[in-house]
């Protein structure tokens, strides 16, 4: 019983961590902008260059953690709604009398499942037209 709950502490504090470090990426993504003024054009033009591989890089980076913060929503969301469905399909088989209350509860939970789902994907929305 113990090590059940380490296995579900563990997995927990992994998709934490896995979110934060998705979220994250973007902040890392943008190089500081130089303080030393462009004198000549080659260097005017090295630095336009630099800066378009710079965006490059950070367009990458957004789609990057984008991808991997939807699918980590969706993946949760999927497995949660999978036991979810299990759970009450095994509750109104033991107690039939109890369907309306366990249909009702379970649609409830589903709905704030989907609502964590599309939360993420607004962030992602977010981070990839503002940041």
């Amino acid at each position: 019983m113990k090590t059940m709950n380490i296995k579900k502490v563990l997995s927990v504090l992994l998709v934490m961590l896995a979110m934060v470090v998705t979220m994250a990426a973007p902040a890392f993504a943008d190089e500081p902008a130089s303080s030393e003024p462009a004198t000549t054009q080659s260097a005017q033009a090295e630095t336009e260059a630099e800066a378009a591989d710079s965006s490059t890089f950070t367009t990458a980076a957004k789609a990057f953690a984008s991808a991997i913060a939807v699918g980590l929503a969706a993946a949760g969301g999927a497995v949660a709604m999978g036991v979810l469905g299990a759970k009450s399909s095994e509750a109104i088989a033991r107690q039939p009398e109890a369907e309306g209350k366990i249909r009702t509860s379970m649609m409830l939970t589903l709905v704030f499942i989907e609502t964590a789902i599309i939360y993420a994907l607004l962030v992602v929305i977010l981070i990839i037209f503002v940041l």
